[in-house]
Parts: C-alpha cells; structure tokens; sequence
C-alpha cells in the first residue's frame, strides 16, 4: 500500500475525561498557553512559541493537514474544562510499512493526572484497529522521565538509545526508541 493510495482521516475520538479532535484556529489562545510555557516544552522537539502568530501558523498548518488528508495531530481537549490542552497523534506515517511514530505534548498544568496515558492509549488503538498498523514508535529525550513513564504505561517497550540522532534545539541529542507491536497491543488488550 503506498502513500498515495491512504488519506489519513482523522475522527473525533472519546476518552473517559478528554476530546481528541481536529484542530481549530479557536484553539489559539489555549495552545499559546501551553506551546509558550519553558516548562512544557522543555523536553520537546520545538521551541516554545514566542508569539500567537506562531501559534496560528502551528493551527493553520494542522488544519490543512488534516483538510488534505495527511498526517496530522489531533487537539486534545480537557472534555470537564473544555479546554485544549495538548496534542497527541502521528509524527509520521509509513502505510507500505505499517508503521507510525506516535507523539504528543501535555499542558503541565495537567500533568500527573494520567492523562497522556489516556490520550496515547486512544491514538495506539487507533492506529491499529483503523490504519492497521503492525508497529507504533515513540522517542524521547533521556532526561524526560515523565514521557518515557507514558510509553511503558502505554506497552511500548525500550528498544535502545539513538545517539546523537537529531539536531534539537542547536545541539545534537540522544533519543531513547520505544515501540509496540500489534501482537503485544492485542495480548494486553484481551487481558481483563
């Protein structure tokens, strides 16, 4: 299957507690919040944004990629405060592989909640049961604790470090690979 033949089509997914839906230029100024916070993105692959200007290029460049049918994020809205408070969704998307990389950024002011976990839960079932993936990857940083707990609490297993392997932020880092494949996916989903 190559790329050419799949739109990525992104639906509205439901958690317990969050909305994971496409986004929208009305997302601004809950997404400047947390795109400018140092804190937040500390441990992520973009700078924070200076500007919301910066963060309407960020929207507008999600919109079309969704409009398109290509590769895209979903926003991940707080369902109780109905607000957005994150991304979650595929950095990358290899159809003729069936492989994805899975990747996502939380408000702190909503971490240790559990809610990474829930949203990356929603984004890995879906990659398997509707783009019929046979593999989802996800890297982090060393350093970043707190994302690597989310990739184990989610079955993804650490399969090494990759050294010096991106150029973030003006210096080269290290980036530790995780990945789950579908057969382990469906042994923890029939698990009670």
């Amino acid at each position: 299957m190559s790329t050419e033949q799949v739109r990525f089509e992104l639906p509205e997914l439901e958690t317990a507690r969050l909305r994971l839906r496409r986004f929208s230029p009305d997302d601004a100024a809950d997404v400047f919040e947390y795109a400018s916070d140092q804190e937040t993105t500390r441990h992520v692959f973009w700078r924070p944004h200076a500007s919301l200007h910066e963060t309407m290029e960020f929207l507008n460049r999600q919109v079309q990629l969704a409009r398109n049918g290509e590769v895209c994020s979903w926003a991940v809205e707080h369902k109780a405060d109905r607000k957005t408070i994150g991304t979650c969704g595929f950095a990358w998307w290899r159809p003729d592989h069936g492989k994805a990389e899975i990747a996502y950024a939380l408000s702190r002011k909503y971490w240790n909640q559990g809610l990474t976990t829930e949203a990356v839960n929603a984004c890995i079932a879906w990659g398997f049961e509707k783009l019929e993936l046979n593999r989802i990857e996800a890297r982090c940083m060393p350093e970043n604790i707190a994302s690597e707990r989310v990739m184990q609490k989610c079955g993804l297993r650490c399969e090494g470090t990759l050294r010096q392997t991106m150029m973030v932020k003006g210096q080269y880092i290290d980036l530790k690979m995780y990945a789950i494949l579908r057969g382990e996916w469906e042994q923890r989903k029939a698990k009670p």
